[in-house]
């Protein structure tokens, strides 16, 4: 399946203003977990914080009208080496738990399908 995730990267992820629901899906194929997902909501307001591990895909939906991220990373971000799971995937299942039309980014919109996805561990 080609090469293993270059430069995985473990976050503390904490947020300041606002509310988002937090997702993320594991990636490593040694897993029994592997290609299942969880989801914490995570606000200004409760003060929690999430620690997503290397090997995971990691997203979110901003909940609130104003959202401010921190996040403390175990490696610098390569751009180039960066994947994007479609956030809509059929196989995925994912409940974003939305009650309008979201707004996605331009990057999250080309996101591959989690089955064509290449380069797990």
């Amino acid at each position: 399946m080609g090469d293993s995730i270059q430069h995985p990267q473990g976050k503390l992820i904490r947020f300041v203003v606002g509310e988002i629901l937090d997702v993320a899906v594991e990636l490593r194929r040694s897993s029994p977990d592997f290609g299942k997902w969880s989801a914490v909501s995570l606000s200004g307001e409760h003060k929690r914080m999430l620690w997503v591990r290397p090997g995971f895909a990691h997203g979110f939906r901003v909940v609130s009208a104003d959202a401010h991220v921190l996040y403390k990373a175990t490696h610098f971000y390569v751009p180039e080496a960066e994947r994007t799971l479609a956030w809509n995937d059929p196989e995925l299942k994912i409940d974003w738990q939305l009650e309008d039309e979201p707004i996605v980014s331009t990057k999250d919109q080309h996101g591959v399908c989690f089955r064509d996805a290449e380069n797990f561990d």
